[in-house]
C-alpha cells in the first residue's frame, strides 16, 4: 500500500472533522465520542480499527462484565486454583506437581456462514489458548447445538461441523474424548458450536500473556497474515444474522492444522528451553487483540513496525492486518539476549519468525507504516477500558404463563405397552440416541492415554504413566430447563456435569463456562443472562468449584427469535489412579443394579415431554447441592475401593434412558424390579441428583453401608445378566437389547448416510 495514502496520526490531527465508518465497524455514536475523548483527536483508520474489535462485544464483555464479577466475588476457598479468569486459560493444581489448564469457547456464528472452517477454527483457537499458558494440549471436547434433526439446514450445518471438528482435531493428533448434540427447533440457522481444550504442564511452568521488560522484542511467529477472517469472530460473534448472512463468508477464518501441529512444537520447545518472558496467540481481533493485551499487562508499552509483519497478500492495508484472524500465529516477547536462541527453534521447526517491535515504558501503543506513524495509544484504553453497559433487564412477558401450565394434562403412558413404546421412541428420539456417526469421526484414541470417551459420562486421560493420575472432563447444558427458570438451568447444568465427573470416581476440581444467549439489546435476554450468571455463580460457591474462565457469546439469534438460553458448563475432575475409573456400561454378571438418589414427579423441561408432545413448560428438577455432594463422595470412594461395575447418572430420559444406554453399551441385560408407585414417574423423571450403580458381586454390604454413611438414599433395583440380553422391567415389559440397540443406533445414521 501506497504510505501517501496511509491515515497517520498526524493527518488524524489535522483532519478532525473527517468522516469515519464507525458504525460500519460496530461502534455506537457515544464508543465512537469516547476514542475521540481518550485520544484527544479523531482516530486514525488503524486505530478505529483496534478499538472497533477489542470493544465488540466479543472481545470486551461490555454487556456481561457487571454480572460476570459474581465468579469472582463469590468464588470459593480452594487451593488447586493457581491462575483464574483474565488469562487466556485457567490453571489448577491437580497434585504431584502437575498443572491442568483448560477453557471452552464458542465460534457459533462462523460455524453457521462456513460450517466446516467455522468449528476447525474454532477447535484451532481453544487450543492455542491452552498452549500460550505453557501446556501441552492433550485433549478436546465438543458441545454442539443444532435445529431438528431433519430440518433442511441441519443437513448442510452438521456434516460441516463435525468434520471441521474431527478434522482439526485429528490432523493435530489430539484425542477428542466428550462433549454432547442436541437438536432443537430454536438453533435453527443458529447452532452453538463449544470446543474445549484441555492441556498438561508442571506447576512451574505457566506462561502468562504480558510484555514485560523495556528493550524486549516482540516476535510475530507462526503463519503469514491473510485477507482471511477480517473482523471475522470479533465483528461476527456481535451481530446477529439475517438473509444477509452469506455475505459474512469471507469473513470466516482458513485454518491449516498441520501448521498448527507445527506451531504448538514450536512453542513448547520455546518453553522447555525458557526463552520468553510472555506469549499471546492471535485469535479474535488477531494483531489488535495481542498487542494491546500484552502491552497493557506489562511494563505498558509497546513500539511496532507494522509493515514488518509477514503477509501472504501484500496488498492488505495496515486496517486489515490488524483486524485480520488468520489462523496459527503468536506473538512472543523475548529478550535480546534470547532472541537468537528463540529465532534457531523457529528455524528449526520451519515456523516463520520476524521481530515487528519493542518494549517500552512510555504507556503507549505506537505502530509505524512505513516510517509513518499510524497508532498512538494508551493500551489499557482498547484491551481493558473499554465501554461497561449495565443493560436493561425485563423478566419475559411469558416466563410466568410458561411455568404455569405444567404439562399437567399431557398424556402420559396408560399400560404395560405404552410404557414400553415410550421406551423405544426416547431411545430413538435424536437428543437421547447414540451420536456414533458423530464421534466415530474423531480419533478418540490418538496419543495412547484415553481412558475414557464418547458415549462415557465422562471423558478421561491419563497424564502420568507412573502414577496412573489422570484428569476427568464433562460438558453439559440444557437449555429448556434454563429457558424455564435460567437460576435454576445454570445450576442443573453445572451439577450434571459436575455428576458425570464423579460417576467416573474423578473428584470435581474447577469449572469453565460457555454462556450462550441472544441479544443482549434485549432487555428479556438480559434477565435470562443475568439470572443464569447468578445460579452459576451460587452454584460453584456451594460445590468448591471455581470458575477458571471461559467465554460469552451473544447475539446468537436470527431476526428477533433467540436461542433457548444456553448456558454449557465444562467439569474438571481428577483420579489418582486411572486403572480404577468406572465405565457406564453394565458388564459383570450377577451384578447388583441400584438406584442412589430420590425420584419426584418432575417433568418441566424433561425429553418426555419434548419428545413425545413437542411441549415446554412447568418448572425444571429442583437441585439438592448437599445431595449432589453427598452423591459425588459415594460414587468417587466407592469407585477408588473398586465397589463397582459400572455407574452412570440420571438426567435426560431418566432411568428408562439410563437403563437403555448400560445395557446397548453392555450388550447385557438387566432385570429389574420399580419401587412402589407410578411407573411412568419412577421411569422417566428426570430428578437430578441420581445415579444407578452395578455393584460388583460380594461388595453389596459395604457399599450399601457407603451410602448410609453419607445419607444418600439407596434402593436395589435388581441385577445384571449376560445370559439373557433383555432390559425386563418386572411386571410392566421386556424389550430385547438388539431391538433397543437398532432403536438408538439408527436415528441420527439414517439422516446422514447413504
Amino acid at each position: 500500500m501506497n504510505s501517501a495514502n496511509v491515515d497517520t496520526v498526524g493527518r488524524a490531527e489535522e483532519t478532525p472533522e473527517q468522516a469515519q465508518p464507525f458504525k460500519e465497524l460496530g461502534l455506537a455514536d457515544d464508543e465512537y465520542a469516547r476514542v475521540r475523548e481518550i485520544l484527544g483527536r479523531r482516530p486514525t483508520s488503524s486505530e478505529l480499527a483496534i478499538y472497533s474489535v477489542m470493544w465488540s462485544e466479543h472481545c470486551s464483555y461490555k454487556s456481561s462484565k457487571v454480572h460476570l464479577r459474581q465468579f469472582g466475588e463469590k468464588k470459593p476457598e480452594t487451593d488447586a486454583l493457581l491462575v483464574g479468569m483474565g488469562e487466556n486459560a485457567g490453571v489448577v493444581d491437580v497434585g504431584d506437581g502437575w498443572a491442568v489448564t483448560f477453557k471452552i469457547e464458542s465460534h457459533n456464528h462462523p460455524s453457521y456462514v462456513e460450517p466446516h472452517q467455522g468449528a476447525a477454527t474454532g477447535v484451532g483457537g481453544i487450543v492455542r489458548d491452552i498452549l500460550t499458558m505453557g501446556a501441552r494440549p492433550v485433549a478436546v471436547l465438543d458441545s454442539l447445538r443444532f435445529g431438528p434433526l431433519d430440518a433442511r439446514d441441519t443437513g448442510r450445518v452438521l456434516p460441516g461441523v463435525v468434520a471441521g471438528v474431527g478434522g482439526y482435531g485429528n490432523c493435530l493428533g489430539l484425542p477428542n474424548i466428550g462433549g454432547e448434540v442436541v437438536f432443537d427447533e430454536t438453533y435453527i440457522g443458529n447452532p452453538l458450536v463449544n470446543a474445549l481444550s484441555v492441556g498438561v504442564m508442571r506447576a512451574d511452568g505457566i506462561k502468562l500473556a504480558k510484555a514485560d521488560g523495556p528493550g524486549n522484542k516482540v516476535v510475530l511467529f507462526g503463519a503469514r497474515t491473510g485477507g482471511d477472517g477480517i473482523g471475522g469472530a470479533s465483528v461476527l460473534a456481535s451481530a446477529t444474522f439475517d438473509d444477509a448472512h452469506q455475505a459474512k463468508r469471507p469473513s470466516v477464518q482458513v485454518g491449516d492444522p498441520f501448521a498448527e501441529k507445527v506451531l504448538i512444537e514450536c512453542c513448547l520447545e520455546i518453553f522447555a528451553a525458557d526463552l520468553v518472558v510472555g506469549i499471546q496467540d492471535l485469535g479474535a481481533a488477531g494483531l489488535s487483540c495481542a498487542t494491546t493485551e500484552l502491552a497493557a499487562a506489562g511494563t505498558g508499552g509497546m513500539d511496532v513496525d507494522l509493515d514488518l509483519a509477514p503477509l501472504r497478500d501484500p496488498t492488505l492495508t495496515p486496517e486489515e492486518i490488524l483486524m485480520s484472524e488468520s489462523q496459527e500465529r503468536m506473538m512472543a516477547v523475548v529478550t535480546p539476549e534470547r532472541l537468537d536462541e528463540f529465532l534457531a527453534v523457529c528455524a528449526k521447526w520451519e515456523v516463520l519468525a520476524t521481530v515487528i517491535g519493542e518494549v517500552t515504558d512510555s504507556g503507549r501503543l505506537r505502530m509505524r507504516w512505513h516510517g509513518e506513524q499510524i497508532v498512538d495509544l494508551p493500551p489499557r484504553t482498547a484491551a481493558h477500558d473499554g465501554p461497561v453497559y449495565e443493560r436493561p433487564i425485563e423478566r419475559p412477558l411469558d416466563q410466568d404463563a410458561l411455568v404455569e401450565h405444567d404439562g399437567a394434562s399431557l398424556p402420559r403412558p396408560r399400560d404395560a405397552d405404552e410404557l414400553r413404546a415410550t421406551v423405544l421412541r426416547l431411545a430413538g428420539a435424536p437428543n437421547l440416541a447414540d451420536k456414533g456417526w458423530i464421534t466415530d469421526q474423531y480419533d478418540r484414541y490418538v496419543l495412547g492415554n484415553t481412558v475414557l470417551a464418547q458415549p462415557e459420562d465422562a471423558g478421561m486421560i491419563r497424564i502420568d504413566e507412573s502414577t496412573n493420575r489422570g484428569l476427568a472432563l464433562a460438558t453439559d447444558g440444557n437449555g429448556r430447563y434454563t429457558r424455564l427458570d435460567p437460576y435454576v438451568g445454570a445450576q442443573l447444568a453445572l451439577v450434571e456435569a459436575y455428576r458425570n465427573v464423579a460417576c467416573t470416581g474423578a473428584r470435581p476440581l474447577a469449572v469453565t463456562d460457555c454462556l450462550n444467549f441472544g441479544s443482549p439489546e434485549d432487555p428479556a435476554v438480559m434477565w435470562q443472562f443475568a439470572e443464569a450468571v447468578r445460579g452459576l455463580a451460587d452454584g460453584c460457591l456451594e460445590l468448591g468449584t471455581p470458575v477458571t474462565g471461559g467465554n460469552v457469546s451473544f447475539y446468537n439469534q436470527t431476526g428477533n427469535t433467540p436461542i433457548l438460553p444456553t448456558p454449557v458448563i465444562g467439569v474438571l475432575g481428577v483420579i489418582d489412579d486411572v486403572a480404577r475409573r468406572t465405565r457406564h456400561a453394565f458388564h459383570g454378571d450377577g451384578a447388583i443394579v441400584y438406584l442412589l438418589g430420590d425420584t419426584h414427579d418432575e417433568f418441566g423441561g424433561s425429553e418426555w415431554a419434548y419428545a413425545t408432545h413437542g411441549f415446554l413448560g412447568g418448572r425444571p428438577p429442583a437441585v439438592d447441592f448437599a445431595r449432589e455432594k453427598a452423591l459425588a463422595e459415594v460414587l468417587i470412594a466407592a469407585s477408588g475401593q473398586e465397589l463397582l461395575d459400572s455407574a452412570h447418572d440420571l438426567s435426560d430420559g431418566g432411568l428408562a434412558q439410563a437403563l437403555v444406554e448400560s445395557c446397548v453399551r453392555g450388550d447385557v441385560g438387566v432385570r429389574i424390579e420399580l419401587p412402589e408407585g407410578d411407573p411412568f414417574v419412577h421411569l422417566f423423571s428426570e430428578s437430578s441428583g441420581r445415579a444407578i450403580v452395578s455393584v460388583t458381586r460380594g461388595h453389596e454390604e459395604r457399599f450399601a453401608e457407603l451410602a448410609a454413611a453419607h445419607g444418600v438414599p439407596l434402593r436395589r433395583l435388581g441385577r445384571v445378566d449376560l445370559l439373557d440380553p433383555v432390559l425386563d422391567v418386572a411386571g410392566q415389559f421386556r424389550i430385547p437389547v438388539r431391538e433397543l440397540r437398532d432403536v438408538w443406533g439408527s436415528t441420527i445414521r439414517r439422516r446422514f448416510e447413504p
